[in-house]
C-alpha cells in the first residue's frame, strides 16, 4: 500500500502531461529527433559526404525519390545531411543544457542557501553575464577559445547559466525557511544533506523547465555559430553549417537553406511545446485551468 500511495504523484504528473495536447505534440517531434539521430548513418537515403558536382543545386524531386530534397553546392544530398546534422544538434543541446543546469544549480543553490554577502556578489556576477547579448558573449568565447564544436558547446552553458542560478536560487531561498528544512536541521542534518535531499530535491521542477526550454535556445545559438564558422568544423555536418552554404545561392537555389532551416523550426518548437507542457504540469496556479 505504501508502494502504491509513493507512485500517485507521478501517476498524477504523468497524466496531466499526456492531457496537454503541446507537450504530447512536443514529446513526439522529440522523440522522432532522438530516433533520427541514433540511426542516422542507416536511415540516410544517400552518402551525405559524397559530392557530384555534376548534381550542384539540383532541385527536390519529391515524386522520383532520389533526391527528394535536392543537392547542395557540392552535389551532395540535403535530405541525408538533414538527417546526419540532426545528431550534432541533439548532442549540443544535451550537452551544453546539462553543463548549464548542473552550474546554474550548483551556483544558485549555494547563493540561495549561505545567503549574505555570498549571496550578493554570486548574484552579481551573474547580473553582469545576463546584462550581456547572449549571442555576442558566445561568439566572444568562441573567439577566444577556439572555433569548435567542444568550445561552442562550452560557450552556449556559460551563456545559460545565469538564468538557471537565478530560477534555482528563488526557489531555494523559498525551500530553506519552510518547516520541513527547518526539521532536518533540527535533527542534526548537515549543511549538504539538508541541501542536497530536502531543498534541491524539491527544486527540481522550475529547473527541469528551463532546461527543457533552453535545449531549444542551445540548438539555435549552435546553429548560429556555425553559420558564422565558429561552431561545427567541415567535415562534421550541422544545420547551422547548412545554412551558412546555402546563403550564397539562396535566390537560385532556396532549398538548401529552406530545409535545414525548417528543421531547426521545428525541432525548436518541439523542446518549446513539452517545456510549456511540463511548466503547466508543474506549476500549481496553471494546474486548474
Amino acid at each position: 500500500m505504501t508502494s502504491e500511495r509513493g507512485t500517485r504523484p507521478g501517476r498524477r504528473l504523468w497524466r496531466r502531461l499526456l492531457s496537454n495536447k503541446g507537450a504530447v505534440i512536443g514529446g513526439v517531434v522529440i522523440t522522432l529527433l532522438i530516433i533520427t539521430a541514433l540511426f542516422a548513418p542507416h536511415i540516410t537515403p544517400q552518402d551525405p559526404y559524397r559530392q557530384n558536382l555534376w548534381e550542384r543545386y539540383r532541385p527536390p524531386e519529391w515524386f522520383r525519390g532520389e533526391r527528394f530534397l535536392g543537392t547542395d553546392d557540392l552535389g551532395r544530398d540535403v535530405l541525408s545531411r538533414i538527417i546526419m546534422g540532426s545528431r550534432v544538434s541533439l548532442m549540443v543541446g544535451l550537452v551544453a543544457t546539462s553543463l548549464s543546469l548542473v552550474g546554474g544549480v550548483a551556483l544558485g543553490g549555494m547563493a540561495g542557501y549561505v545567503g549574505g554577502r555570498t549571496d550578493n556578489v554570486m548574484m552579481r556576477l551573474m547580473d553582469i553575464v545576463l546584462a550581456l547579448p547572449p549571442i555576442l558573449l558566445a561568439i566572444a568565447i568562441v573567439a577566444v577559445l577556439g572555433p569548435n564544436i567542444v568550445n561552442a558547446m562550452m560557450a552556449i552553458a556559460i551563456v545559460r547559466v545565469p538564468m538557471m542560478a537565478r530560477v534555482v536560487r528563488s526557489q531555494v531561498l523559498s525551500l530553506r525557511e519552510e518547516m520541513f528544512t527547518e526539521a532536518a536541521r533540527a535533527i542534526g542534518c548537515s549543511h549538504v544533506r539538508v541541501v542536497l535531499r530536502h531543498i534541491l530535491i524539491n527544486a527540481w521542477p522550475p529547473a527541469l523547465v528551463l532546461a527543457t526550454l533552453g535545449m531549444g535556445t542551445a540548438i539555435v545559438t549552435e546553429a548560429s555559430l556555425s553559420f558564422l564558422g565558429l561552431g561545427t568544423q567541415p567535415p562534421a555536418i550541422s544545420w547551422g553549417r547548412m545554412l551558412s552554404v546555402g546563403r550564397e545561392a539562396i535566390r537560385t537555389a532556396p532549398h538548401v537553406t529552406l530545409y535545414p532551416g525548417l528543421a531547426i523550426a521545428i525541432t525548436v518548437l518541439g523542446f518549446n511545446l513539452l517545456g510549456e507542457g511540463l511548466r503547466d504540469v508543474f506549476d500549481p496556479h496553471l494546474r486548474g485551468r
